[in-house]
């Protein structure tokens, strides 16, 4: 079994390293990097197995997969939770936390000898970036000749109106901002923000209470914003129940 190690601590590759030689297996090649990796895989034969640090010095490390088709079998190490993604679902074989540990990783290479399975590297990848995405967390507002920054804690709710959308934020203040409802869908972190119906999307924080409404819908009270009624579609009563629960 042919393996190379790309994790850019060296002396937690130097330490990798050493307990898969008292597995008996040697390592090919320690690598520290994007850039260094893809060197590599270009000029030699790609292995059977790679343990891969997601995060590098330079980068994520699906960025190898970007510039050189491999089709290596992988175990991840990382030392990041939010990283580590259950990415054994996706066909890789299996992931190590550091500081890696001598039973966990015997047991990661003897499932790899018995699945050999391949790696989806695109899923995995797709799945990183959902996983790691940000939202924002603050909007630039245009009053008169200035620029107001209202942070999205403060924000109860963004409303669309006449075509038009504002913030109404918990100090009871209304801003005109230059996105739509449906370009907010990938700038809103989803478990603060929840679009109830076409016209509004509620700040969980922001909710006084809910009220049961005729057709199966609900109502819902902000804490200062008391313009409209805020009724959650019939469509959205249930996904709604599913985000407050």
């Amino acid at each position: 079994m042919t393996v190379i190690i790309i994790e850019d601590e060296k002396p937690a590759a130097r330490r990798l390293a050493r307990m898969l030689e008292a597995l008996e297996i040697k390592p090919q090649a320690l690598l520290h990097s994007v850039e260094e990796a893809i060197q590599w895989f270009y000029d030699n034969p790609h292995p059977d197995l790679l343990f891969l640090d997601i995060q590098l010095s330079d980068g994520l490390s699906f960025e190898i997969f970007e510039e050189v088709n491999i089709s290596s079998a992988i175990i991840f190490t990382t030392a990041y939770d939010e990283y580590a993604l259950k990415a054994f679902k996706l066909n890789s074989i299996d992931y190590l936390l550091k500081p890696i540990d001598e039973d966990e990783l015997k047991q990661a290479v003897e499932q790899y000898q018995k699945q050999k399975g391949q790696l989806d590297v695109k899923a995995i990848k797709n799945l990183i970036q959902a996983e790691t995405k940000s939202y924002k967390t603050r909007f630039s507002i245009k009053v008169g000749p200035r620029l107001k920054l209202v942070s999205t804690n403060t924000i109860e709710c963004f409303y669309s109106e006449n075509k038009s959308t504002y913030i109404h934020t918990n100090a009871k203040q209304n801003y005109l901002i230059d996105y739509s409802l449906e370009q907010l869908k990938d700038m809103l972190n989803p478990e603060l923000f929840f679009r109830v119906n076409r016209a509004f999307y509620i700040n969980v924080d922001a909710i006084k209470d809910i009220i049961a409404y005729s057709n199966s819908r609900l109502k819902i009270v902000l804490n200062s914003y008391n313009e409209a009624e805020i009724i959650v579609s019939r469509d959205r009563v249930k996904p709604f129940k599913k985000w407050i629960d």
